[in-house]
C-alpha cells in the first residue's frame, strides 16, 4: 500500500487550482478571425449582365445604407452583428464606427449603454467616442471603421 505524502497532497491541490484558473479564463464562444468572418452579403447578379452592369451593381451594393441616422441614439449606439460593426453617436450629429469584435478574446460586443460599448464575454467596455478601453480585461481599443453620412443614411466607406 502506498503512503500519501505531503508532496503528493500539494501537487494535487496545485493541479486542481490550475484547472480552476484555466476554466475561469476559458472562452466559451468561438473567436472570430478574418478567415472565419462571413463576407458582407451582396445581391446576386444575373449571368446575362455585361461587365459594366456588374460593376455598377457592385458599386450600388457597396453603397447600401447600413443604418439611418435616426437608428443611432445620441450618447449611445447600435451593434450590427452580421457586419461585425458598431455605430455610435457620441454627440448630436457625430457618428463613429468601430469593429464589433472585442480585442480581449474575439467575442462580439453586444450592447451600447452609458456611453460604453459592452462585451458580454468578460465585461470589457469601450468608449463610444474613440473605441478606447473604458474597463478591462481588454487592453487594446476597438479598431475604428470608416463610414460616411449622406443625408440621413450611414454607409460603410
Amino acid at each position: 500500500m502506498t503512503e500519501t505524502t505531503r508532496r503528493t497532497v500539494f501537487l494535487g491541490a496545485g493541479g486542481a487550482g490550475l484547472a480552476a484558473v484555466l476554466t475561469a479564463c476559458a472562452n466559451y464562444t468561438v473567436p472570430t478571425t478574418e478567415a472565419s468572418a462571413e463576407p458582407l452579403s451582396q445581391e446576386p447578379s444575373s449571368e446575362t449582365e455585361t461587365p459594366a452592369e456588374k460593376e455598377e451593381e457592385t458599386e450600388s451594393s457597396e453603397a447600401k445604407a447600413l443604418a439611418s441616422t435616426a437608428d443611432i441614439p445620441e450618447g449611445g449606439g447600435k451593434v450590427f452583428e452580421k457586419e461585425k460593426i458598431v455605430v455610435t453617436q457620441p454627440t448630436s450629429g457625430e457618428f463613429k464606427a468601430f469593429t464589433a469584435v472585442c480585442t480581449h478574446q474575439g467575442c462580439l460586443v453586444a450592447t451600447v449603454s452609458n456611453k460604453t460599448i459592452n462585451c458580454p464575454c468578460h465585461g470589457s467596455k469601450f468608449k463610444i467616442d474613440d473605441g478606447s478601453v473604458a474597463g478591462g480585461p481588454a487592453s487594446s481599443p476597438l479598431e475604428e471603421k470608416q463610414i460616411t453620412v449622406d443625408g440621413d443614411k450611414i454607409r460603410l466607406a
